[in-house]
């Protein structure tokens, strides 16, 4: 077989059964992003070894181990270390071992061959964040993020990495300044999960908070809260999950919204729009009456589960002038 498939097939499973396995338990969403990635990280090193090199008597055993399979890929990068995406699949399985210094410094040779690319340089400054002693970014590493958006300015995890260098330095205005542009770029609920932490900034830096969002248009309004004996009686986990879901009464179970919340944000009023529709092709704004419910889920899941508790579900005709109650576990 020849070495790059090995290498690829074996770093492919190894991230899989230490990464994937438990991400998708809670966190199926990630889980797919991360395959994907690690699909990616394939092919670039398809395209750094090719098919002539795998003719090499000394590359067709396939590697018996990932630091069997490191090893080869840092050998073959020794011999032709012209290959960016070479060293930012080294970076990212380095990191995976938590080997972090040597992960920093793949990912700065991957930075010094793409030094305009902004995905680049976020990946090289974030190493350097990991590899520091408490996790801090350095001038250098706030200097490729700086670079980074000098090449696009609408590049999201640059952005938001440089808001926590300044965070970190004690800059709680030019964090705030930073993050602002991501609310208009980002989705409803990462950007509901993004305002109080630039908020807490804005609050620290002597400002006001952001201006509370007008509703979208057709948006509902939807009040969560546990019923107070249930609390006393029941031992929750803090991790786990409430997902408010709104569905079609009498039509398929597939939400036309959900918002995923956790627990500790209980009580809370979650809104409801096109925004949180996982169906592209039908949205809550469609539309004239919607069926509500609230679901504490213990594993993380969107799927029900044995041991999740629901709220009774509420039918509601829409548009809704005022916010619906759900209470869960009466």
């Amino acid at each position: 077989m020849p070495a790059f498939v090995a290498i690829a097939a074996l770093l492919v499973v190894a991230t899989l059964a230490l990464v994937l396995a438990p991400l998708w338990r809670t966190q199926r969403g990630l889980a797919v992003s991360l395959a994907v990635l690690v699909a990616g990280a394939a092919i670039g090193l398809y395209a750094l070894l090719g098919t002539p090199a795998a003719l090499d008597p000394a590359l067709r055993e396939a590697p018996q181990t990932v630091d069997d399979a490191i090893e080869r890929l840092q050998a073959e990068l020794q011999r032709n270390p012209m290959q960016a995406d070479g060293w930012r699949l080294l970076g990212h399985a380095l990191a995976d071992q938590g080997k972090l210094d040597a992960s920093r410094d793949a990912f700065a040779r991957a930075a010094t061959l793409r030094p305009d690319d902004p995905d680049v340089l976020a990946e090289a400054a974030e190493a350097r964040a990991k590899a520091a002693p408490q996790h801090r970014f350095d001038p250098q590493a706030v200097a490729m993020l700086e670079h980074a958006l000098q090449r696009d300015p609408k590049h999201q995890r640059s952005r938001w990495f440089l808001g926590i260098a300044k965070r970190q330095s004690g800059d709680a205005a030019g964090a705030a300044t930073t993050w602002e542009p991501l609310l208009a770029e980002v989705d409803a609920n990462t950007a509901a999960a993004l305002r109080p932490q630039l908020d807490a900034a804005r609050k620290d830096a002597g400002l006001p908070p952001l201006p509370t969002p007008a509703p979208t248009a057709g948006a509902l309004a939807v009040a969560v809260k546990l019923d107070p004996d249930f609390a006393s009686r029941v031992r929750l986990r803090g991790d786990a999950q409430v997902f408010v879901i709104a569905r079609e009464p009498g039509g398929a179970p597939m939400p036309v919204a959900v918002e995923k919340h956790a627990l500790s944000e209980l009580p809370f009023t979650a809104t409801l729009d096109d925004g949180d529709s996982p169906m592209p092709t039908r949205k809550l704004s469609q539309l004239h009456e919607v069926e509500l419910i609230a679901r504490l889920s213990a594993s993380g899941n969107a799927m029900p589960q044995e041991g999740d508790v629901e709220s009774a579900p509420v039918r509601v005709a829409l548009p809704a002038k005022a916010p619906v109650e759900l209470v869960i576990g009466k």
